[in-house]
């Protein structure tokens, strides 16, 4: 029998939909929009956690601005935290109204998840987290460098990347608990694992794979750090998503990101069930449905759409760029977003234990 899943749906779901085009009439006839979400039912501030750095701004800047000039709803970004978007995921109360999770955090824990409705669900998202993510992206994890520091081209797969007398230098690589991304598929790869050989994955394997490197590992604590890590050359690689290469870009620098045995794979947000205002939330999440202003997210950090409606927005110099680009596929593995659900907590005491050691 499949298990039965408890799902919040939000009180006043029909007001919160409605709000966008309720606000922009009345917005027309007084001129200044309402500081308390008028007759909609909505108000407050909204307390979106994420990662901060070029990401968070580039929201700002694609859907958060708008929707409080709008609505009168503030969008209020904090840092996340694990210790509080964990216990959230798990039914505790908490700070944040909306907050980052991978995937397989969804999957593992939809039973503490508000619902969306059907008609703000990304339809390129894998079927079984559609009903929960809000303002989802696909993004890339892969590793990049300055393209000055290999001039004569460098590392073509996660072999390479553990070959550090053809490819000196350091290794940043991601040293928060929660954040282990796909540390355990790369290092298995890497160790001669066919792609569709890697689950179940061989813990044991791959850290004795990892140890092998683990001096010239470069751990960061945030995104963010990647990029300083690269400018300043205390490290000439890097694994992280994709975001932080464009950033790099954005500020002009020259990078190489290497898609060849790249994981792509849908992240976004999720709206807790001790949320304390889901209906603004459910009303932010319309809002950024909208396909215009996921390209204008999209063109501004490279992230893919999670709405297909996006790529008819997109000139084909930027499609070209995206972890879901149809040109990709062929270069590009995705997790197996099921097994990760499954053995969350596995990765994480696991990963946890061998940052320590």
């Amino acid at each position: 029998m499949a298990p039965i899943i408890r799902v919040r749906r939000v009180a006043m779901m029909g007001a919160a939909m409605a709000v966008v085009a309720a606000l922009a009439a009345g917005c027309a006839d007084s001129g200044d929009p309402p500081s308390d979400g008028g007759a909609s039912g909505i108000g407050g501030d909204i307390v979106w956690a994420d990662y901060g750095g070029p990401t968070n701004e580039s929201r700002q800047a694609a859907y958060f601005d708008g929707f409080s000039d709008e609505t009168g709803v503030d969008v209020v970004s904090v840092p996340i935290e694990d210790a509080v978007f964990n216990g959230m995921l798990g039914g505790d109360a908490g700070d944040y109204d909306v907050f980052q999770v991978a995937a397989a955090d969804a999957l593992a824990n939809a039973e503490n998840l508000v619902e969306l409705p059907e008609d703000i669900r990304g339809d390129l998202l894998p079927e079984g987290l559609r009903p929960y993510v809000v303002g989802g992206f696909y993004a890339g994890l892969a590793q990049g460098w300055l393209t000055e520091t290999f001039p004569e081209g460098g590392p073509e797969d996660w072999a390479d990347f553990f070959d550090t007398e053809t490819y000196p230098g350091k290794r940043a690589w991601p040293g928060a608990p929660g954040s282990f991304d796909a540390s355990y598929e790369i290092a298995l790869l890497a160790d001669g694992v066919a792609p569709e050989d890697l689950y179940p994955l061989d813990i044991e394997r791959a850290e004795a794979r990892l140890d092998a490197i683990r001096d010239e590992l470069v751990f960061y604590q945030s995104y963010p750090e990647v990029q300083q890590l690269l400018t300043s050359g205390s490290a000439s690689i890097a694994v992280t998503v994709t975001g932080q290469f464009t950033a790099l870009r954005n500020a002009g620098a020259d990078v190489t990101v290497q898609w060849n045995q790249a994981f792509i794979t849908p992240n976004g947000f999720v709206i807790p069930a001790e949320s304390g205002n889901p209906d603004a939330v459910v009303a932010l999440a319309e809002w950024i449905d909208d396909p215009e202003r996921q390209a204008a997210f999209v063109e501004r950090t490279l992230y893919g759409p999670v709405n297909s409606e996006v790529f008819d927005h997109l000139p084909a110099d930027v499609t070209e760029q995206l972890a879901n680009s149809p040109d990709k596929e062929e270069l590009v593995l995705r997790w197996d977003e099921q097994w990760r659900a499954d053995h969350r907590q596995l990765l994480l005491d696991s990963y946890t234990a061998w940052l320590a050691g």
